[in-house]
């Protein structure tokens, strides 16, 4: 540590510790309080420092818990802006709110700091006097750290004092109220429940808050990435009425993902966000920002936009999606080429907007469909990501292991089947016309009875489509076109947040889906396009609701392929102790569908058959990145890991959700691996009582070799002659006291002294090994046992 920074500490130290200092007046000593202009240009030294030093910081030791939007006190510290919104003591997480809340998205919902603080956020950066003693007593950030520094973590394996829970009372000070927070909770500085900062860490940050937080203008982009911005930017705002329709349709369904430019080959893609402007390009953005992306945009004309994410990439919201020469030859050949006619442009009333089967019913069915394939991965991201950080509500709603496959739309794109598309319009509306206040149950009879016609008229027309089981074989399942590795996903619940992964990943599981273009596209009209974080209870619990109807319609699908006499059994094993409704509803949706499977089966275990027909047939594009093979540990290894997927029992249940495990091979090369907790239930028909619904017997794992999942529960590291030691604690955990012995041997806890530089570690190989895929994990989740 230089000798600046020394004599900076101890100037601090000072006055840190004088507790008449800190009943002063603030207005007082350093005056009146007003938002700072902060960002310097990026060839200053400011600029230089605060990338190069105290941005790897902010990144790597606070955004990890301060990204999403249940970051605590909503303070976003993965942007520049974010920084400088600072705090709120306002949860957006309020599961019984009566009336939808106001947004504050950032970025969108304000466009300057003095609205934020209109908005009730205030600052965590000295806003008074710019001083160096103004900086560090009148900014709330600078005394958490300093507070952390006097106080540092208890030497307790198990830290006590501390509330880890994600539901806890948050307690969100202002700097003049931090006095109070500081007595009562001292060992509550900053980072919370983590070990403390290095000194070169600490003191770099302190020295940044004193010399008035400068922070870097947004980076300026390469000649290369400007042109492709203008290519896209004049593809996406032609003025045909094709055109428009079809940028309309991208943008609604692109508006949550972080789009990169894949021909360039960069070894870190710059990504950019597509956006509504009321300003043509050429000329300076001018944000349409509405509650969801097809609301009224109120301005004549609509120009689609791309713009650098400003904010550093976090795992929960990164959804890569490659522009390249090959999409943008799709989108004109499926769009533009396409023989048809738009008479004229659908409003944005919302009975039109909020249901894609009325706006967009001129667009080829074909073409909507293939869109949503080509990156399904994305699209079926944006269900589980999308717009939420926790999700508990919203996703018992998935089983916590489950397949993915999808109709050729090739096979699907006959006449008849668009014109029953057509038809059927007005049964596929869609709970987000009701917007974000929204009363349940009288709606909730409106929307189960247009799902009943719905799926009646379906019904009728596939048992026709189908007689006697013609072409009824899984010939009508897409495979990629032998390419594409989106054509088969897995999906992985993680209690409260979820992730999805190209291939068939793990043991054959109990459920699968299988999607066509009605239900691909409602679901994301209902989960993405349609859902309001902001919303009221009634629209969250519709929003839950109307989902049970189209998970059922998915898994309805691939249960038509097995024999007839097969099906109603199966799926309602899926259900056990189900609702009388259910039962009905179940009854309702599969025995309609009469027609006999066409598909070869040769054994009393028709499900197994199915899903290994799936796999040859899809083998050419299944992915197999997750797989524990070639992972530089020795065969021997690899093949214990893997026994650790025939685990099961009430011993899983001890686990966390998502487990990270580091293992350093014979070669000194160290491997990550990640051990998923799938929890099992007797159905997920529920909404509110998911515990009593468990089925702890059936609990099992999925370990795989690579990073899946946003929010680590636990780390774990080992070395590789430690596996057989690990697969064998693994099967003996069967209390919690035998989980804790695991932790005593392998865990590196939240509150050891390794666990930042660990950390660390887990980071760079994700970022080398999936480096576009790869943002910075959240420790919102990481347990204190």
């Amino acid at each position: 540590m230089n000798i600046r920074k020394l004599l900076i500490l101890s100037f601090i130290t000072i006055f840190a510790g004088c507790a008449t200092y800190a009943g002063f007046n603030y207005d007082q000593l350093f005056g009146d309080a007003y938002p700072r202009e902060r960002l310097v240009g990026t060839s200053s030294q400011s600029s230089d420092f605060y990338l190069d030093e105290v941005k790897p910081i902010i990144d790597n030791r606070c955004v990890v818990c301060h990204a999403c939007y249940d970051a605590p006190c909503q303070l976003k510290l993965s942007s520049t802006a974010g920084i400088d919104r600072g705090a709120s003591k306002t949860l957006i997480y309020q599961g019984t709110r009566l009336t939808a809340a106001t947004p504050t998205r950032l970025f969108e919902d304000a466009q300057n700091t003095a609205q934020w603080r209109d908005f009730g956020f205030y600052p965590v950066l000295n806003e008074r006097q710019q001083s160096p003693v103004a900086n560090i007593e009148a900014g709330l950030m600078a005394k958490m750290l300093i507070q952390k520094q006097k106080h540092p973590l208890p030497e307790q394996a198990q830290l006590e004092g501390f509330d880890f829970a994600v539901d806890r009372d948050q307690q969100c000070p202002t700097i003049e109220e931090y006095s109070q927070y500081e007595s009562k909770y001292p060992e509550w500085g900053m980072p919370y429940g983590m070990p403390n900062l290095t000194p070169e860490e600490y003191s770099t940050l302190i020295l940044w808050l004193q010399n008035n937080a400068r922070m870097n203008a947004p980076l300026s982009l390469t000649s290369d990435q400007e042109t492709l911005i203008k290519n896209y930017e004049q593809f996406l705002n032609q003025n045909s009425r094709k055109a428009q329709l079809m940028a309309r349709y991208i943008y609604e369904h692109l508006f949550l993902s972080h789009l990169y430019f894949s021909d360039l080959n960069e070894s870190t893609p710059r990504f950019f966000t597509l956006i509504r402007s009321a300003t043509p390009p050429g000329q300076p953005v001018e944000r349409i920002s509405t509650r969801r992306p097809y609301d009224d945009p109120k301005v004549e004309t609509v120009y689609y936009r791309l713009i650098p994410v400003e904010s550093t990439i976090v795992d929960k919201t990164h959804m890569p999606f490659a522009l390249n020469k090959q999409r943008l030859s799709n989108w004109q050949q499926w769009f533009i080429d396409a023989q048809y006619d738009v008479s004229a442009l659908p409003d944005y009333s919302v009975e039109v907007s909020a249901n894609p089967m009325t706006a967009f019913i001129d667009l080829p069915v074909k073409a909507r469909f293939k869109f949503m394939l080509d990156n399904a991965q994305n699209t079926i991201n944006a269900y589980i990501k999308g717009p939420v950080c926790r999700g508990q509500l919203a996703l018992n709603v998935i089983n916590d292991r489950f397949w993915v496959f999808f109709l050729d739309p090739d096979k699907s794109d006959i006449p008849e089947v668009n014109e029953f598309y057509r038809s059927q319009a007005d049964n596929l509306r869609l709970p987000g016309e009701l917007e974000s206040n929204t009363v349940p149950i009288t709606n909730w009879v409106v929307y189960s009875r247009q799902q009943a016609r719905y799926l009646e008229a379906k019904s009728d027309f596939i048992n026709k489509w189908f007689k006697d089981g013609q072409n009824l074989t899984t010939d009508v399942i897409w495979t990629g076109n032998g390419t594409n590795p989106n054509a088969a996903l897995t999906v992985f619940r993680h209690f409260d947040s979820a992730s999805v992964v190209q291939g068939l990943v793990g043991k054959p599981p109990k459920t699968a889906w299988i999607l066509d273009y009605a239900l691909i596209e409602r679901i994301h009209y209902l989960l993405v396009a349609g859902f309001d974080v902001y919303g009221n209870f009634g629209h969250q619990l519709m929003t839950r609701m109307f989902m049970d109807f189209l998970r059922l319609e998915g898994e309805s699908n691939f249960v038509a392929l097995l024999p007839k006499d097969m099906r109603h059994v199966e799926q309602s094993s899926w259900y056990q102790d189900q609702s009388t409704q259910l039962s009905d509803f179940l009854q309702r949706n599969v025995k309609p569908f009469n027609q006999p499977s066409q598909v070869p089966y040769q054994t009393d275990q028709p499900k197994q058959e199915l899903y290994d027909i799936l796999k040859t047939q899809l083998s050419p594009v299944l992915n197999h990145r997750y797989a524990i093979e070639q992972t530089g540990l020795s065969l021997e290894h690899e093949k214990l890991l893997r026994t650790i997927d025939d685990l099961r029992g009430r011993g899983v249940a001890y686990f966390p959700q998502i487990v990270i495990l580091l293992i350093e091979s014979q070669s000194g090369e160290s491997q990550v691996f990640t051990l998923l907790h799938n929890n099992a239930h007797t159905n997920i028909s529920s909404l509110f009582d998911e515990q009593n619904n468990r089925d702890y017997d059936n609990d099992d794992f999925t370990l795989v070799h690579g990073v899946i999942g946003s929010y680590p529960g636990a780390f774990l590291s080992l070395h590789e002659k430690q596996i057989p030691l690990l697969v064998k604690m693994i099967a003996q955990v069967k209390t919690e006291q035998d989980y804790v012995k695991l932790l005593d041997k392998f865990a590196i806890r939240r509150s050891s002294a390794n666990f930042w530089s660990f950390s660390d570690k887990i980071h760079q190989w994700y970022r080398k090994d999936q480096p576009v895929e790869f943002g910075l994990l959240d420790y919102n989740r990481f347990e204190n046992r």
